[in-house]
């Protein structure tokens, strides 16, 4: 069995992914193809790779590097199944474009990976490279599986399974934690281990539709007082998605900082009440960035000196969809498909993120029925944005890069039309400038 991840210079984060195959006896006699275009960043990974290998997977699996575009289809020549954890662009300059050039019109953001400006921006770079990929896959592994967690999860996943033909699925880290977070958050730890939940919606912004305890006992109710009771209270980090409990009834999967710029209730011009109140971290995406370069070069050194290299198994999907797909032991995952009807009140091509069954048979996503009316609005605030983005890119039409930032209800919310035509071209222009053109005219 062959496993390729691409972009394994995200050193980190391959930990974890490949550690967890390394703990599955039907995956660590793998061969783990690793694959960047970062040379330095591709040898850390791999002596961290090879040192957990020796540590506590009696040396079972094989570990090949492959730098560069040149090497690529040999990096993915006859996988079973390829990993994408790549960023376009990375912090600079990509990241800084994103944020500073909207700055110059007033749009603030706090993440911009998923939806508004920086949203749409990282999937027009983006996409282009994932296409490429695709080729490739369909030419020297037609047979495998993409497993995405590169965001924007739903325009790339969109994009991907609408305009390609490989068998992929989008991957986030949030829908298994949903239940367990507001749990805690609220105080009703002994109910962490003790209940079932229903997650439907779209990626970044799935709805926890049904919360029991395993006797069937609806949790709901007391989560929704306790949130009220929290959010009036005390200030604390999360409060605009305790603000959608309050105002729409349910939480959501995605932190408050990304939801805070999924819609126009919290950023407004001239509104520092609101960023007060809610408790918004503007600029927070390129804080982290600044932090995590910084905090690497610790880890790293660390890593290579052999420290750190024990793990115990993750949340993360990717081990656990090999794993049922090769044993066919079913597992089911929240995992990111074209809707095709399985939320019936949203758009038929959408990208969902949607209980699936996970078997030797592949990825079955499962039917949900109608979302509650209000979720469904929320969420089609986002396809819009989301489709056309996809539209642009499969097209190369600059216009429909206009209006998908104009229906971007953030967006929409801070700038005029024709100062979001003069945006769009600054950062198409800036973009390709910098060296990394988009998949747009």
């Amino acid at each position: 069995m062959k496993i390729t991840f691409m972009g394994a210079g995200s050193t980190a984060f391959l930990k974890n992914v490949l550690g967890d195959a390394m703990l599955c006896p039907s995956l660590q006699n793998a061969e783990f193809a690793l694959y960047d275009i970062d040379a330095q960043r591709l040898k850390d990974s791999q002596l961290v790779i090879e040192a957990m290998n020796h540590s506590f997977n009696e040396d079972r699996a094989k570990v090949v590097s492959y730098l560069g575009v040149e090497n690529r289809k040999n990096a993915l020549r006859g996988a079973d199944f390829v990993i994408c954890a790549i960023q376009v662009g990375g912090y600079e300059p990509c990241t800084v474009i994103d944020f500073e050039i909207p700055k110059k019109y007033g749009l603030r953001q706090t993440i911009g990976d998923t939806l508004g400006i920086g949203g749409i921006f990282r999937a027009l770079r983006t996409i282009p490279v994932l296409r490429d990929f695709a080729a490739d896959m369909e030419e020297v592994c037609p047979d495998a599986w993409l497993l995405n967690y590169t965001n924007p999860m739903a325009m790339l996943t969109g994009y991907l399974q609408r305009h390609t033909g490989i068998k992929m699925i989008g991957l986030c880290h949030s829908v298994q934690v949903c239940a367990t977070s507001i749990l805690h958050k609220v105080g009703m730890d002994e109910y962490a281990d003790n209940h079932i939940a229903q997650i439907a919606g779209i990626n970044h912004m799935a709805w926890l539709l049904k919360l029991t305890d395993k006797q069937g006992n609806d949790l709901y109710p007391e989560v929704r007082r306790r949130a009220k009771e929290k959010g009036a209270t005390m200030k604390h980090k999360d409060m605009v998605r305790f603000d959608y409990i309050d105002k729409l009834g349910y939480f959501c999967t995605e932190s408050s900082e990304h939801n805070a710029e999924y819609n126009p209730f919290y950023i407004k011009p001239g509104r520092e009440d609101l960023i007060e109140k809610f408790n918004i971290p503007l600029d927070e995406y390129p804080r982290r960035c600044i932090n995590q370069i910084e905090a690497w070069v610790e880890r790293r050194e660390k890593l290579l000196s052999g420290e750190g290299l024990e793990h115990e198994r993750s949340k993360e999907y990717a081990s656990r969809i090999m794993e049922a797909m090769v044993t066919n032991v079913p597992y089911t995952i929240g995992g990111n498909v074209i809707n095709n009807g399985l939320i019936s009140n949203l758009p038929k091509e959408a990208c969902v993120e949607v209980p699936c069954l996970v078997d030797a048979n592949g990825i079955t996503p499962c039917y949900v029925g109608e979302l509650p009316l209000q979720l469904a609005a929320m969420n089609s605030s986002n396809i819009y944005p989301q489709l056309l983005t996809i539209e642009a890119a499969y097209t190369g039409k600059r216009e429909i890069v206009y209006q998908a930032a104009m229906m971007d209800p953030h967006t929409g919310a801070e700038l005029s039309t024709d100062e979001i035509v003069a945006l769009c071209d600054e950062l198409i222009d800036a973009h390709t400038a910098a060296g990394f053109p988009l998949a747009v005219n």
